[in-house]
């Protein structure tokens, strides 16, 4: 899962939310592209759409922060 974003959508609301996937909750081509992990982070928009999967949290912030986004953990 090495792919680049575009996260130019969210100019107006910097707030981005990081929350646990379990991998058997995605569509079968994208669990494909996953591998054997049982889950994953997605990163949404502050309206719910969903912007990019990574492999961990910290992966989530990191890349939230790089694109000048603001990450909040969501359970």
């Amino acid at each position: 899962m090495n792919h680049s974003y575009d996260f130019g959508q969210e100019t107006d609301n910097r707030i981005v939310y990081v929350r646990p996937v379990a991998t058997k909750d995605l569509p079968q081509d994208v669990r494909k592209r996953i591998g054997g992990a049982e889950t994953v982070f997605a990163v949404h928009s502050s309206k719910g759409e969903r912007l990019a999967l990574v492999r961990d949290r910290h992966l989530a912030f990191a890349l939230a922060r790089r694109n000048d986004l603001a990450p909040v953990s969501v359970h």
